[in-house]
């Protein structure tokens, strides 16, 4: 695997430690900005917005510029963003500097897995993407605690500092080691890159991963709750627990990019199997302390499976656009984290129980899996009538009619 995936990966680092070291940092914000801790809430969803809005739409702008380049100036915006973060005089400006923080970050796993896969052999397309990706997923192992860590003792906008810090040191992984013949620009323009978008089966992908992992967020949205009124742990053992869901992120991103390049559409069915079956065994594993930190591994293993496999599935059902489709499937990933968060929200709501969002979850990864299923039918019967038409076309001349 070549070394500039190292700085792919610096970048995902990033990226991942400013998405959730929020959730951290709530208390000592609202403190801090005299705001209720709900309104302080609104600042992740500032950031989940300018995710979903600006994954498509810089991806879209920037189709003709070479993918280096969009790559360094994406991850130069969020060294702005984050800076402007750490110096906001009030919620407001804030909730601005969070949404702009959030603009370049689908962009740059969408345009950085299109560039990972043209670095290495066909053979080994998701494993790259699985590499790039490692860097969100240590995120949540050191990144986020450390930074809260941080927050916690050197006050929240030190935090902020600290990741424009790692966004400098990205920038400057991605001029010196990704290479100009790897990152041409796109041939086809914005409307070529619109217009591949249009097909039905990229539309399943993306159904596919908006279930998938809604799937996921249905759970972890609420597994604090989980770890605590059910599985009877204290509240300062959960940060902890969550770092034992990035192992499990982290393994399952490894082993997705492996098995993916030997089978795409079957790792994907295996992880969104995996996923249903695990959260379906949620209310039984969060009777025991021991069980409940099994089932939170589990949890982080059997949905990062399905991260490599759905992004490479996405960039190949549009392959004209893969940039652009890449970086849909990023917002994809957050209407997945919004979504499954208020399905699981109305189970808990419902009074079904603590743990009655992992049984909604359960049920989402069954849709994807239907979803998923219908994608694997509908590429079905668009491949066998071109099958028949090749071999037609290598008939002798005068045969075709006696073919038919």
């Amino acid at each position: 695997m070549p070394l500039a995936l190292l700085a792919l990966a610096v970048g995902a680092f990033g990226i991942g430690t400013t998405e959730f070291v929020m959730m951290g940092l709530l208390p000592d914000v609202a403190s801090d900005l005299h705001i209720s801790i709900p309104s302080a809430g609104h600042l992740v969803s500032a950031y989940a917005l300018g995710v979903v809005i600006g994954a498509p739409l810089l991806a879209a702008v920037t189709a003709r510029m070479s993918r280096r380049t969009v790559l360094i100036a994406l991850m130069a915006l969020f060294v702005v963003g984050n800076a402007l973060s750490a110096f906001a005089p009030g919620n407001g400006s804030l909730l601005a500097a969070r949404f702009l923080s959030g603009l370049p970050h689908g962009a740059f796993f969408g345009v950085g897995a299109v560039v990972a896969t043209t670095m290495v052999p066909p053979e080994r397309k998701a494993r790259s993407v699985s590499l790039m990706f490692l860097g969100l997923t240590v995120a949540n192992i050191a990144g986020v605690p450390a930074a809260t860590l941080m927050g916690q003792h050197l006050g929240w906008r030190a935090t902020f500092l600290g990741v424009s810090a790692i966004g400098l040191a990205a920038i400057a992984s991605l001029a010196l080691l990704i290479p100009h013949d790897h990152t041409h620009a796109s041939a086809t323009g914005l409307r070529g890159e619109l217009a591949a978008l249009r097909p039905l089966p990229v539309w399943l992908a993306l159904g596919t991963t908006v279930a998938g992992f809604g799937a996921l967020f249905a759970a972890y949205s609420y597994v604090t709750p989980m770890l605590t009124d059910a599985a009877g742990y204290a509240e300062t053992s959960v940060t902890l627990l969550l770092a034992l869901f990035g192992v499990g992120a982290t393994a399952g991103n490894l082993l997705g990019g492996r098995l993916a390049d030997h089978s795409l559409r079957g790792t994907l069915f295996g992880g969104l199997i995996s996923l249903a079956v695990v959260l379906a065994l949620f209310p039984l594993l969060m009777r025991a302390e021991w069980s409940a930190a099994l089932a939170v591994t589990l949890l982080g293993t059997a949905a990062f499976i399905t991260g490599s496999p759905l992004q490479l599935m996405v960039m190949e059902k549009a392959s004209a656009a893969p940039s652009l489709a890449s970086s849909a499937n990023q917002a994809a990933f957050n209407l997945a984290n919004a979504g499954g968060a208020w399905v699981g929200g109305i189970a808990l709501a419902a009074g079904y129980g603590t743990t009655s969002p992992a049984l909604a979850g359960a049920a989402l990864a069954v849709l994807g899996l239907g979803v998923a299923g219908a994608a694997y039918l509908v590429d079905r019967r668009r491949t066998a009538p071109s099958v028949g038409r090749v071999v037609t076309s290598h008939l002798p001349e005068g045969s075709e009619a006696l073919h038919s």
